[in-house]
């Protein structure tokens, strides 16, 4: 059980201003850090939320709007691990504004009732779909979820700090950047019912519609009461440095987890209370991105180029047959182009550099042409960054309530594959999320709260179950398992548009993505489904990356300065090399922190795995060269004369490593308060 003590009075809602606010303990510098016996300063509040993006965010508001409505004063906590709101959001992004709409109103009157306009960028104006070949851009048909009428392409960065302003400024969320969800506090003893308990056969049926085996409850479970941000001054090597400072624990009422796509306590709530025993293990999406100015601020034209409001997806190059995948492009506000590739992450071959894809793919004539100078304008490259997403839709949809809290928007997976977007359902079930969360602490009719029982959010897996979010994803939920079939890349393109066009979700079937016997493999977190498509290097060649064309295309480092990433160079690496299990077992559990002979062992059988079978895949994969496989002189951590160096101060958080790496021995958590990209227009 992490510790922590009180902290009196309302010190704690200046947090942010404070950044000094630890207390310091009575401890020598040098000694071996151990996260269980660090003393945290303690602060109760009624809600935190992990998290300040569109979900996480849109939970906070729409709690503070049940408590002007119902006259019950409720006090609402964000932490977010960037240095600020926005700066680790990326996305495409095409917003579908239905949940905003029903969150805060009609558009022409935020400015009057919030102080600014919402920053909804460039009203979307056409869609199309391309098939690339080699020389060639021919128009296919689209889905029609893909159409993109009422919608608007934005940068979700700029999104999200308008939406904290509104959160912070008139609904009075307090809102802490910088400090990362670092662990849960769980109570002593077990104190809740399974969350199975009622839910047992149902999700299987109703929601997933897979109808696995039904999940067995366990009886009384401990439940969770709050989270602790992360201890900063702790040196590389894992001992304290004399700037030693623990870190906060917020004791909660309701904890509402909002990470995104692979929350490393996401994983854990879903690992503990086996949240996924009648779903479909999730699977990924990896996506990557760049903006480019391609016309003068002021929108004029590029002798044709820049078309506002054009949405453009593609299939084909550069990708092979074998891999699920497409690209988009779509013109921005002010002369801005959002540019960029999704590819499964159960993608086959070792040797892909899914970086060097997006570049191959802007040699393609279609988007050479855009990219390149005209007579009358140069465009510049202005953003990059890369961040995996969840595809796995409806069938991967965990059971979204534990004893004491609830997994919201991406850190449950909501994307619409189909329609390539997320964010509109990621705010309706923050809403719905919240609503279900402030019931929790009010009940209907006034009727008392057990304090001594943990807060019931049943009600908000209920709500999904009715929403306009489980229809969304229900009608295209057999659309993306249909490429990982028997029919293939092919069957699953033709398949896909049969269904989206005619059926429309209709038919009784649905398709898996796994065996019944094999998905009982996948139930926790780790290890994950896509890891498992790996296939070793013996079965591949490398690929024959064509070579860069700066400025059209660069190498990896100079694409990584455009992301503005930072992290304290003298601290633990956030890039832990121990499988999930071993370092819950140590944070939270009876396991001792690892000895350096520990670590040493753990490398080196990294070592031996993934460059002995796989080529060292992370090499390849990360996109920000955290990664490499280095000659080894005859150290304890080599092997095969390679050893494993992680150059954790390039991380961008893309999550990518954790879920994909073969021998499932990367574990991400979150760095020292801040750290990681500085992403403003993505």
């Amino acid at each position: 059980m992490l510790r922590s003590r009180r902290l009196l009075g309302g010190a704690a809602r200046r947090l942010q201003q404070r950044r000094g606010l630890h207390r310091t303990v009575s401890r020598q510098d040098g000694e071996l850090y151990n996260p269980k016996t660090v003393e945290r300063t303690e602060d109760e509040v009624d809600v935190c939320i992990v998290g300040a993006g569109p979900a996480g965010l849109s939970a906070a508001i729409r709690i503070k709007q049940m408590e002007r409505e119902k006259g019950k004063e409720v006090r609402v906590v964000v932490l977010e691990k960037g240095g600020e709101v926005g700066s680790h959001i990326l996305s495409g992004c095409v917003l579908e504004p239905r949940a905003l709409y029903e969150l805060l109103g009609d558009p022409s009157t935020y400015e009057s009732t919030y102080g600014s306009k919402a920053p909804l960028g460039q009203a979307a104006t056409s869609s199309k779909m391309l098939f690339l070949t080699d020389k060639y851009a021919l128009p296919i048909p689209h889905p029609p979820q893909m159409g993109n009428k009422g919608n608007y392409i934005i940068s979700l960065s700029a999104f999200t700090r308008w939406l904290a302003s509104v959160a912070e400024e008139h609904y009075g969320v307090e809102i802490y950047p910088g400090f990362s969800g670092a662990g849960l506090l769980f109570s002593q003893e077990p104190d809740a019912e399974d969350p199975w308990t009622k839910w047992s056969g149902k999700w299987g049926k109703d929601v997933t519609r897979i109808n696995p085996k039904p999940a067995t409850p366990t009886g009384h479970v401990n439940s969770v009461q709050g989270v602790s941000t992360n201890d900063v001054g702790i040196s590389r090597t894992g001992h304290l440095k004399s700037n030693f400072e623990p870190g906060m624990a917020f004791k909660s009422k309701v904890t509402l987890l909002a990470e995104g796509a692979h929350g490393s306590l996401s994983k854990l709530v879903l690992s503990k209370y086996s949240l996924r025993n009648e779903s479909e293990p999730q699977t990924y999406g990896f996506g990557l991105k760049e903006i480019w100015r391609i016309a003068p601020d002021d929108g004029s034209t590029n002798e044709g180029k820049y078309k506002p409001g054009e949405v453009v997806h593609t299939l084909g190059y550069p990708l092979d047959a074998q891999t699920y995948g497409g690209g988009w492009v779509y013109h921005m506000e002010g002369g801005l182009v959002s540019l960029g590739l999704v590819l499964g992450a159960d993608w086959k071959n070792p040797y892909r550099e899914p970086y060097r894809d997006l570049q191959k793919m802007k040699h393609h004539p279609y988007l050479r042409n855009l990219l390149s100078a005209s007579d009358s304008f140069t465009p510049s490259r202005i953003a990059y960054g890369a961040r995996v997403l969840t595809e796995g839709g409806l069938q991967s949809v965990p059971l979204l309530h534990f004893p004491g809290g609830a997994l919201i928007g991406c850190s449950a997976g909501f994307v619409n594959i189909a329609k390539i977007k997320g964010v509109h359902n990621a705010m309706k079930t923050g809403m719905l999320g919240g609503e279900s969360a402030f019931e929790a602490l009010f009940p209907a009719g006034g009727s008392e709260v057990d304090s001594s029982k943990p807060a019931d959010l049943s009600s908000y897996s209920e709500a999904f179950k009715k929403s306009w979010v489980y229809e969304d994803l229900n009608e295209v939920r057999n659309l993306r398992p249909s490429f990982a079939t028997n029919m293939g890349i092919w069957g699953g393109v033709a398949y896909s548009g049969f269904d989206s066009l005619l059926l429309r979700g209709k038919g009784p079937w649905t398709f898996r993505h796994t065996t019944e016997s094999e998905r009982t493999k996948f139930t926790t977190s780790s290890p994950s489904f896509d890891s498992q498509h790996t296939e070793p290097a013996s079965k591949h060649k490398p690929i024959n990356y064509p070579p860069y064309e700066p400025p059209l295309s660069t190498d990896l480092m100079t694409s990584i300065m455009l992301t503005g990433t930072g992290h304290v160079e003298d601290q633990v690496p956030h890039l832990r090399v121990a499988k999930s299990a071993d370092y819950v077992e140590e944070w939270y559990g009876d396991g001792e922190p690892p000895s350096v002979e520990d670590v040493a062992k753990r490398r080196q059988e990294h070592v031996k795995k993934n460059v002995g079978e796989f080529a060292g895949l992370l090499g390849h994969a990360c996109p920000a060269g955290v990664y490499e496989y280095v000659e080894d002189d005859g150290s304890k951590e080599g092997c095969n004369s390679k050893k494993l160096v992680i150059n954790a101060q390039n991380c961008i958080h893309c999550k990518l490593c954790d879920l994909k790496v073969p021998s499932q021995d990367i574990t991400w958590t979150v760095p020292e308060g801040g750290g990681g990209p500085k992403y403003t227009v993505t």
